[in-house]
C-alpha cells in the first residue's frame, strides 16, 4: 500500500513541477499587462452594464486558450481591476468550455455540426451560470 502512496506522491509532485513554470509565466505576462496597460482599457471593454459584461467576459473566455488554472490567476487580476464578477465568471466558464481555437480539430474529429452546436451551448451556458452564480452569492452573501 505505502509503495502505492509513494507513486502518487511522485506523480503529484512531477505534474506540479511541470505546471509552476506555465504558471509563473502566466503570473509575469499578467505583471506586464497591469503595468503596460491601464486600468481605464478595462473599462473600454467591461463596462459595468449586467447584461453586456457578461457577454464581453464569455467572448474573450472563448477565445482565449490555456491551461483552466490560469484562468483562475487572470480572473482574480481582472476582479482586481474592477471588472465585475459576472464578467469573470463568464470569462472563466467559457474558457474551460468553449474552444475557438481547438473548433477546427474538434470538427474535423466531431463534425462540424457537433462542434458548432457544442460551442454555442457552451458559450450561452457560460452566460447563464455567470448571472445564476452571482444572482446565488448575492442571495446568500
Amino acid at each position: 500500500m505505502s509503495s502505492k502512496i509513494r507513486e502518487s506522491a511522485g506523480k503529484t509532485f512531477n505534474a506540479f513541477k511541470n505546471t509552476m513554470p506555465i504558471l509563473i509565466g502566466v503570473l509575469l505576462l499578467i505583471s506586464l499587462l497591469l503595468t503596460a496597460v491601464p486600468r481605464e482599457f478595462y473599462a473600454a471593454f467591461f463596462t459595468g452594464n449586467p447584461i453586456i459584461d457578461p457577454f464581453v467576459g464569455a467572448l474573450f473566455g472563448s477565445i482565449a486558450a490555456g491551461n483552466p488554472i490560469n484562468s483562475y490567476v487572470i480572473g482574480g487580476e481582472l476582479l482586481k481591476n474592477g471588472v465585475s464578477l459576472l464578467a469573470v465568471v463568464a470569462f472563466i466558464v467559457a474558457w474551460v468550455t468553449v474552444g475557438v481555437v481547438q473548433f477546427p480539430a474538434e470538427s474535423l474529429m466531431l463534425g462540424k455540426r457537433f462542434a458548432f452546436f457544442r460551442n454555442a451551448t457552451s458559450f450561452v451556458l457560460s452566460i447563464i451560470i455567470a448571472v445564476l452564480m452571482v444572482f446565488t452569492l448575492g442571495v446568500l452573501g
